[in-house]
């Protein structure tokens, strides 16, 4: 092993061990009685997004598979938020990074990336970013993270403070510490592997439960048992939803999906910022619209317990978009009447 490579590995543990977890919060909905939602903010790592266990995970990986020495140029195909991790970990690392993203990625996530020292490579469709990032990569003797197939094999899911132990962990003292089902949306498809195979691991009765918005495929693969499948609609909620089905995504481990309406998301992110005084992304929204539907399913039925979802991002990266009114209406359309419904539960 280089002396490189073992700075490096040391570097990014000592990442790990300044990042505490991420907190935990229970939701007080007053028309939800006996039913207990909590929301993992994973906006407070340092990137910003849950997508930093995700890069630091990618990273270790092709270190120790020796995909990444001193001065590897480092690929990404993304929509953003990983690209912003993948930077910092880069710069930590200083190793050259590029990010291959749509033109319509949002802009602060342009500019994080830029004010980590990557660089940030357009195309005009989310598919379009997987070709040009190997070509990248292989034009400039770079390598290809490529986080869409190796997502859920990166990570440890049977512990290291993955994200399912850290919820496990954290609800241990709460009223209902087994919860009904975690609720989680798929970009990569690898926080839902991950969640799927320690729920297994551990020999929880936890169901996994996943979301997914308009213009992707991955809803209507797990219906069908087709992962053939292709979409040329571009998707409007930033991170998750994929226009074809990535490697990453394992329907086996999941229980369960709802196909969540765009307009439903971006109406739960403003209801959530009322409840608990946070600005959140579209991703966030996918989430929550899921897990209150779900609260509502065990409310009918007579049930108690708890619930979990995941705050992806924080808001302040779509302030243009998801918080701007006029953009919400050109690109997303009326959302009134499901701020209707949500402000029935409170």
């Amino acid at each position: 092993m280089s002396q490189w490579t073992r700075n490096a590995l040391k570097i990014l543990s000592s990442d790990q061990l300044r990042t505490s977890d991420t907190h935990l919060y229970r939701l007080d909905i007053p028309a939800l009685t006996g039913i207990d939602i909590y929301l993992k903010d994973e906006s407070t790592h340092p990137t910003g997004s849950l997508k930093h266990r995700l890069a630091r995970s990618l990273f270790l990986h092709a270190i120790c598979s020796g995909q990444i020495r001193e001065g590897t140029h480092v690929v990404e195909a993304s929509s953003g938020s990983t690209a912003v991790s993948e930077a910092y970990f880069a710069k930590l690392l200083g190793l050259p990074f590029t990010a291959v993203m749509p033109a319509s990625t949002t802009r602060s996530k342009i500019v994080q990336v830029e004010r980590l020292g990557g660089h940030c490579h357009f195309v005009g469709h989310a598919s379009q970013v997987y070709d040009a990032a190997e070509q990248l990569a292989r034009e400039t003797g770079g390598h290809y993270m490529d986080q869409f197939t190796y997502a859920e094999r990166a990570t440890d899911w049977r512990g290291n403070n993955n994200i399912a132990e850290s919820i496990f962990r954290q609800l241990a003292e709460e009223p209902h510490p087994e919860p009904e089902a975690i609720v989680m949306s798929a970009g990569t498809g690898g926080t839902s592997a991950t969640l799927g195979r320690y729920i297994r691991y551990a020999g929880l009765n936890t169901r996994l439960v996943v979301v997914d918005p308009e213009n992707s495929v991955f809803f209507d693969s797990f219906q069908q048992r087709d992962n053939t499948l292709t979409s040329q609609a571009c998707g409007r909620i930033e991170g998750i939803g994929r226009p074809r089905v990535e490697a990453s995504f394992l329907p086996e481990v999941i229980d369960g999906m709802i196909k969540v309406p765009d307009a439903a998301s971006i109406a739960t992110i403003h209801w959530l910022e009322r409840m608990l005084g946070r600005k959140a992304g579209g991703s966030t929204g996918t989430n929550l619209w899921g897990v209150l539907q779900l609260a509502q399913d065990m409310q009918k039925a007579g049930k108690t317990g708890s619930l979990v979802t995941l705050m992806c991002d924080g808001g302040e990266r779509y302030l243009d978009t998801y918080y701007n009114a006029d953009w919400v209406a050109e690109h997303i359309g009326d959302i009134t009447p499901w701020s209707e419904q949500l402000a029935l539960l409170g």
